[in-house]
């Protein structure tokens, strides 16, 4: 926003005690209806998953790039050793950091090789199933990040757990749900960010390990039990597209130290080798993907009325938390 230190802006507001959230529409419409990208079709990049597992850590090295980028800068995006990491607001610890849905201020104008200009916004979630959440909470989390962005980064620690899978499910239900209606696949492109990977000596760290782990772990197979093969089914049907990437531990300083904050040569050598193939995965102008609703572009101004359609409308999260009820 113009005339403003760029920042993170909260768009979904969370009432604890009702259990309930709010859109900030106006703080919504200050980001989207900028006047330089207002027009501009839209790229959403989320990063959802369960709390203090380095959610918006993530995001801030995403933002990094961004800038190098916008600067056109020829040093490292990654940065010096000894500089600070800022952004989205995280810490070390045991207790939550963000709440609700933020997205950041600033929207990064990107020209993709075929010259086209499109908007960039990320998106930080509140971390899932913490002791102040129910589940219905969190499913509205994930079901609002993943309606409404382009890409949706699931990020996981150590292993993707048959529960993992289950959990994903809340959202892939109203995909087939929505899917039967538009004969289209009402999601975009989901990322498994497995942290913390113990075992490159089976699957190697990156995308190609994570791809060969991935293939594995949604393998449909005939003696499965029915429940576990439409989990594995509804993924692959409601989302144009699934990945997945292995991303080591970041190193003992970055996980045990009160002070930690964020500096490269607190973080360890091959977790920074790995986040130098990530980002420019997710980021790269030749992978921007933009978001689509039945099939059509939307622009910033669109997402703004998307927004609002989710929290006019019967919410979709009610239902999601009926099936999970029903299921239990």
């Amino acid at each position: 926003m113009v005339g403003t230190k760029p920042g993170p802006v909260q768009i979904v507001l969370v009432h604890k005690e009702q259990h309930s959230f709010e859109l900030d529409e106006k703080a919504l419409s200050q980001v989207l209806l900028q006047d330089a990208i207002r027009d501009l079709d839209v790229v959403v990049v989320s990063v959802a998953g369960a709390f203090r597992k380095g959610k918006s850590f993530l995001l801030d090295f995403l933002l990094r790039y961004l800038y190098t980028q916008k600067e056109d800068s020829k040093i490292d995006w990654l940065g010096v050793e000894n500089q600070p990491l800022t952004g989205f607001s995280w810490r070390g610890g045991s207790d939550p950091e963000t709440t609700g849905i933020q997205i950041w201020s600033e929207v990064f104008i990107v020209m993709k090789p075929n010259g086209k200009k499109v908007a960039v916004v990320l998106m930080d979630t509140q971390g899932a199933f913490d002791s102040q959440s129910t589940v219905k909470d969190c499913a509205t989390i994930f079901a609002l990040s993943t309606m409404t962005s382009s890409v949706q980064i699931y990020n996981l620690s150590q292993n993707i757990q048959e529960d993992d899978l289950q959990q994903l499910q809340l959202f892939t239900e109203y995909g087939r749900l929505a899917m039967d209606e538009i004969f289209l696949k009402p999601f975009q492109t989901l990322m498994f960010l497995v942290r913390d990977w113990s075992f490159p000596y089976e699957y190697n760290y990156g995308l190609d390990g994570g791809m060969s782990f991935l293939d594995k772990r949604l393998e449909v197979k005939s003696h499965q039990h029915e429940e576990i093969q439409n989990v594995r089914k509804h993924i692959h049907s409601c989302f144009t597209n699934v990945n997945c990437f292995l991303l080591p531990h970041p190193g003992l300083k970055v996980a045990t130290s009160p002070n930690f904050d964020g500096r490269l040569n607190d973080i360890a050598d091959e977790f920074k080798d790995q986040l130098k193939q990530l980002i420019p995965f997710v980021l790269d102008p030749s992978q921007l993907l933009e978001k689509e609703i039945n099939g059509s572009k939307v622009t910033c101004r669109g997402l703004l009325e998307y927004f609002k359609v989710r929290f006019i409308t019967p919410s979709i999260v009610c239902f999601l938390f009926f099936l999970f009820s029903s299921a239990r």
